[in-house]
């Protein structure tokens, strides 16, 4: 299913659990594994799906990074993430890090803030849990993700569409809780753009901030697109020196086509292998 920008959301979207690119059936998915976490926050059961890099189980004195992707039950975008990211690995390309997918229930609720616009609100009237969304990650299931595995403090964030608006609220709302952030074809149009428009500001408040940001749009003229370059450049002009940051208009592809597309190749240059943390 494609949601591009307000209007599409607003009639191609009757299915609103769904992410734009749910897996085919039965697509292969690399050896994982799956557990559920029940959030106070969200007030409801998580399913979780977690893949492993090859040589974890006999690496014991080797802690890794974690790569954390909404939209990422084991029937949406968690088989080709976790395809990429195995790849790559094995390839020498991408250095061994984890995958932690966390699958939908109420996709438009947890990707969403508040927004004060009414066809925001009548494309998706039950909306603006992001906050809690962003708790359950940071006070939930980040500490239940150590507690299972061996990791470091490293950790990325990639998603499309809502997923990436999300990322990008992130972003400027709690920088600190993820060192990459990879967003791609955010719907940053939500709430009349007030991510933007607040952007300069909140970039400008933190001068020591230190992480990565990716942002890329397809072609999306409408919505996307201009708002994605309204943040470019807000960037060019307020970014803090520690922000490596990189805004990639790619017109040549469409909003159902760009995660897949492009997610390879951005693992690949945003978590080039590095020497792995020895545990402590």
């Amino acid at each position: 299913m494609v949601c591009v920008g307000l209007g599409m959301f607003l009639v191609g979207c009757a299915s609103a659990g769904k992410p734009p690119e749910a897996a085919e059936a039965h697509e292969p998915v690399p050896a994982h594994q799956s557990f559920t976490l029940e959030s106070a926050k969200l007030k409801e059961v998580r399913h979780i799906a977690v893949y492993t890099p090859p040589g974890y189980d006999a690496a014991k004195d080797m802690r890794f990074p974690v790569l954390y992707m909404p939209d990422g039950g084991l029937k949406e975008d968690f088989p080709h993430v976790a395809s990429a990211v195995d790849a790559a690995i094995r390839a020498g390309e991408l250095r061994p890090l984890l995958v932690v997918g966390v699958e939908n229930t109420v996709r438009r609720r947890d990707m969403t803030g508040p927004t004060t616009v009414a066809t925001d609100k009548e494309a998706a009237p039950i909306s603006g849990g992001s906050d809690a969304f962003r708790a359950f990650f940071r006070d939930e299931l980040m500490p239940e993700v150590r507690q299972r595995y061996r990791v470091t403090e490293e950790r990325a964030i990639i998603g499309e569409s809502l997923a990436g608006l999300f990322i990008v609220e992130t972003f400027f709302l709690e920088p600190e809780l993820f060192g990459t952030y990879l967003a791609l074809s955010p719907s940053i149009w939500w709430n009349a753009e007030s991510l933007v428009r607040q952007a300069g500001e909140r970039l400008t408040a933190r001068s020591d901030l230190k992480a990565a940001l990716y942002v890329s749009s397809a072609n999306e003229v409408d919505d996307i697109v201009p708002a994605v370059e309204r943040l470019r450049e807000v960037l060019r002009v307020s970014a803090p020196a520690g922000l490596k940051w990189e805004v990639e208009p790619r017109p040549d592809l469409r909003h159902d086509n760009i995660y897949r597309s492009t997610a390879p190749a951005l693992l690949r240059k945003w978590l080039p292998p590095v020497a792995a943390e020895t545990a402590r």
